[in-house]
């Protein structure tokens, strides 16, 4: 399916006879996932790539940019089978995305196998599509989910007097790498992990689950997103179950918060963690978030922006700053663009984001928590802000490295201070 946001072919190449259609534009595919648990976010991140360039006039590097739309749903085969279609079939020079952490480790090595392209992560969250082989053409400007969960485990310990919790997360990549980012805090601070479930990606029914947890803790971990984390607080609810909530990045989503019924009643009070404060004070932000609002019809977005539609829009603005950098050169292996992309200092609504050696962004973090807005809206309000979240997560790499990867055993609770 083919998008065209501004307009895809110049003047010149529609009247000049033999005109050359790919000197004057550049093709871009935006690899999303728009079926599966996260279909909505995948609806908001194309609402933002069509904002970024609308904001741009739909140029960069002096070329008009055209963009061929590969839907996909969250599996990696399904990813990779996209990618290649667009690079094989479509012709696209650049890839935007993947959306879900399965699909970005699969396009770090699909990437490798076509290194005069180049691929701009969505917002695809797992520590190894960065942190283990990087492929050189791959370039990441959002936050993985273990730099989005940092602080929040000190923040519930410190501030909340939490000590003892359970966790229920999503059996696959991205849920394992945003749980050690709480883990690690958590844990440091003293806290105890009482008991660890897994459930996979997709799933409706958490009647098991729910009657298994434990009564004796302070808090529930909830590492879920999209329809699983709606399903799951509706059955929460549902069960009459009371104990307060902690919720991974994408559990208090937009895509999230603006569920009804019973899961919106669960939601109110959850401290989370993740790139964005909806009631972040920043210019940068107020201006994105009027821009986001206006732009769309109120019954075709969301109330406020979504993670997963932040990050692919922070992905366009890279991909426009680096195509201007270089004046819109695609040559040589399009070496001069993956050069541009890699030194980056790039200005987003999230603030400034720098990629370290790895092609990976360090940024800022924002802990907040859940609250019914005077429109009786749930949104997230700021509670605290670290700047300058390093993939290490503060720590060196050779201490990093030690703690080994996320993983339903690792990161070991007791190893670093905890209980559990």
């Amino acid at each position: 399916m083919k998008r065209h946001i501004i307009g895809t072919v110049s003047a010149a190449a529609l009247l000049l006879p033999g005109a050359a259609f790919a000197q004057d534009t550049i093709k871009v595919g935006i690899l999303v996932a728009l079926e599966g648990a996260f279909a909505e976010g995948g609806a908001d991140a194309v609402r933002n790539v069509e904002l970024a360039l609308q904001q741009a006039g739909g140029m960069a590097g002096g070329k008009t940019i055209e963009t061929v739309i590969a839907p996909t749903d969250t599996t990696p085969d399904t990813a990779v089978r996209q990618a290649r279609r667009l690079i094989e079939q479509d012709g696209v020079d650049i890839i935007l995305g993947p959306l879900s952490g399965s699909e970005g480790i699969a396009m770090r090595d699909y990437a490798k196998t076509i290194p005069d392209k180049t691929v701009i992560n969505g917002i695809s969250g797992a520590l190894e599509t960065t942190w283990v082989d990087p492929a050189p053409n791959f370039f990441r400007f959002n936050l993985d989910g273990a730099q989005w969960g940092s602080g929040l485990g000190a923040y519930v310990v410190n501030e909340k007097g939490w000590n003892r919790v359970v966790t229920v997360a999503a059996d696959y990549s991205f849920g394992y790498t945003n749980f050690l980012g709480f883990a690690v805090d958590f844990c440091k601070s003293g806290g105890e992990i009482v008991e660890k479930f897994w459930v996979p990606l997709g799933s409706s029914d958490f009647g098991g689950v729910i009657a298994a947890l434990p009564d004796d803790v302070d808090a529930i971990y909830l590492g879920m997103g999209g329809t699983d984390a709606i399903n799951f607080l509706n059955q929460f609810e549902q069960a009459g179950a009371e104990t307060n909530l902690i919720g991974g990045s994408i559990m208090a989503d937009a895509t999230v918060l603006g569920s009804r019924g019973r899961a919106k009643e669960a939601l109110i009070g959850t401290p989370t963690s993740g790139p964005l404060a909806n009631d972040n004070p920043d210019e940068a932000w107020q201006t994105y978030l009027q821009a986001y609002q206006e732009a769309f019809p109120e019954n075709e977005r969301l109330p406020t922006p979504s993670l997963f539609g932040v990050g692919y829009y922070n992905a366009t603005l890279a991909m426009i700053a680096g195509l201007n950098a270089v004046n819109g050169d695609m040559g040589e292996g399009q070496a001069a663009l993956h050069e541009a992309l890699s030194s980056l200092s790039l200005d987003t609504p999230l603030g400034n984001v720098t990629l370290n050696e790895n092609r990976q962004a360090t940024g800022s973090v924002f802990v907040t928590e859940v609250v019914e807005g005077a429109d009786g809206n749930l949104t997230s309000t700021f509670k605290a802000r670290t700047d300058g979240v390093t993939q290490t997560l503060g720590m060196t790499a050779e201490e990093f490295t030690a703690m080994g990867l996320p993983s339903r055993d690792n990161p070991d609770c007791t190893a670093l201070g905890g209980k559990g």
